[in-house]
């Protein structure tokens, strides 16, 4: 079976960017580094591609040079069962220039898009009774931060 691995283009900043995912994940990892040599269009050592891992998905981060940027178009999304893991989760990829959005969604420092959302949302916003469905879901869309507690009393509301 093929291995897919998503393969992150940044400017200059891929080493950064790496060390800096696997300090919010505690099960991740930095595999690989290769860099730049003489003669490269960046100063040798200089990080070519990191390879990092989270869980057991790999990563690759490239510095390629000011050419692409990332857009929401494209986002990790990230089960997070608990309220404390939500709160570390957003607090960490929101710090230091991140922004928050809607619904769970984020944006890093770097400007790549996140969702963190527990998986009780699914479980709520696909109920049998569209009316608890509903009120779900129109909670959700009033958030930025996902809030376990207040989903749920929006389902039980009725």
């Amino acid at each position: 079976m093929p291995t897919i691995t998503p393969y992150l283009w940044f400017d200059t900043q891929a080493e950064e960017a790496a060390e800096f995912y696997v300090s919010v994940f505690d099960d991740a990892k930095i595999l690989d580094i290769s860099r730049y040599g003489e003669g490269g269009p960046v100063p040798a050592g200089t990080a070519l591609t990191v390879t990092f891992q989270i869980g057991d998905q790999r990563f690759s981060a490239l510095n390629g040079g000011p050419a692409f940027s990332f857009t929401e178009a494209v986002s990790f999304l990230v089960d997070a069962p608990t309220q404390p893991e939500i709160d570390e989760l957003w607090n960490k990829l929101t710090a230091d220039g991140g922004a928050p959005s809607q619904c769970g969604w984020l944006k890093d420092k770097f400007g790549l898009s996140w969702q963190i959302v527990p998986p009780i949302l699914g479980q709520l916003l696909s109920d049998p009774d569209p009316a608890r469905a509903g009120r779900v879901m129109q909670a959700m869309l009033q958030m930025t931060k996902l809030d376990i507690a207040q989903l749920q009393a929006a389902a039980d509301a009725g």
